[in-house]
């Protein structure tokens, strides 16, 4: 069972493949506590959501989020949402968002699996997928990866879009694979945990890191906060300085010091997400990760 403790120890662990950020002086680092996004709307052109422990707890909306989103819309300010879920295709992602009630069109939702798919080479790959995921946007011949060990060794590459379905059994298939013949994996979500109904789940993020730390093969991480994710979404905000733009998110280790590394703001939400329930001051300090503002919900 993950904790808020353990997912932030393993964060720092593995603090060393994570972009670099200048440190801040611990005296007067401390981010300024805020009502609501509303106080501080008159300081950004646009704000960027996390989704999960941001917008939604699983599949739950967090009470009053859509209404946030339509009250900075009225304001001039401009909407994304920067997932790291790789589990849906961009038509099952904004479906996702609308059955959550969100209103948010196609363009303000920049995902992961966006990022990954962008830079594929050619080659067929095998997909560690959900059992309902069509792979029908992957540019490439695929190959869905399951209990055959065979199917490992057919491939060129990995990409790992979800680990719902994922066990112990396939990630040692997986890497015995990468042992015999190490190709490049790469792992569409760089999450290690993120909060559900019921607890913390396991994300793709948390097997890439245990490949990494087996040296098994080469492991390359996408959304946040590797730069990626990033840039897609500086794409979609053209003209809109780095500073005035706004990442609300649940972790200090993705949204905080991705935000951090591309030149944004950040707000850290601490109601619902990973720290929810926990006095954040000493994670931050132990992070050495700040963000601008804190507050409970957006």
């Amino acid at each position: 069972m993950h904790t808020t403790q353990s997912i932030h120890a393993r964060y720092q662990e593995i603090r060393h493949r994570l972009p670099e950020i200048e440190i801040v002086a611990e005296t007067g680092a401390a981010p300024r506590a805020i009502g609501s996004l509303l106080d501080i709307a008159e300081e950004a052109d646009a704000f960027v959501f996390d989704a999960f422990g941001v917008l939604n707890v699983g599949e739950t909306p967090i009470d009053g989020a859509a209404a946030r989103l339509d009250e900075l819309r009225a304001r001039g300010c401009l909407i994304r949402v920067l997932t790291n879920a790789a589990s849906y295709d961009r038509a099952g992602a904004i479906d996702k968002f609308r059955r959550l009630g969100m209103r948010l069109a196609d363009d303000e939702i920049v995902t992961s699996r966006d990022a990954t798919l962008v830079h594929m080479p050619a080659g067929r790959w095998g997909a560690i997928a959900a059992a309902g995921d069509g792979l029908h946007d992957l540019p490439h011949p695929v190959t869905r990866l399951g209990d055959d060990p065979a199917a490992y060794d057919a491939v060129e590459g990995f990409v790992f879009l979800s680990s719902a379905g994922w066990s112990a059994a396939r990630q040692a298939m997986l890497t015995a694979s990468l042992h015999r013949a190490p190709r490049p994996v790469w792992i569409a979500n760089a999450d290690l945990a993120a909060p559900r109904d019921d607890g913390f789940s396991q994300e793709p993020g948390f097997f890439g890191h245990l490949l990494a730390d087996a040296k098994a093969a080469p492991v390359r991480f996408f959304g946040k906060p590797f730069p990626e994710i990033y840039t897609l979404a500086m794409a979609t905000l053209p003209g809109i300085a780095p500073a005035r733009i706004v990442m609300c998110g649940d972790t200090l280790h993705t949204d905080i010091l991705g935000a951090a590394a591309a030149g944004w703001r950040s707000v850290l939400v601490t109601r619902d997400g990973l720290y929810a329930g926990q006095d954040v001051a000493p994670y931050m300090a132990d992070a050495a990760i700040f963000p601008d503002w804190r507050l409970d919900r957006i």
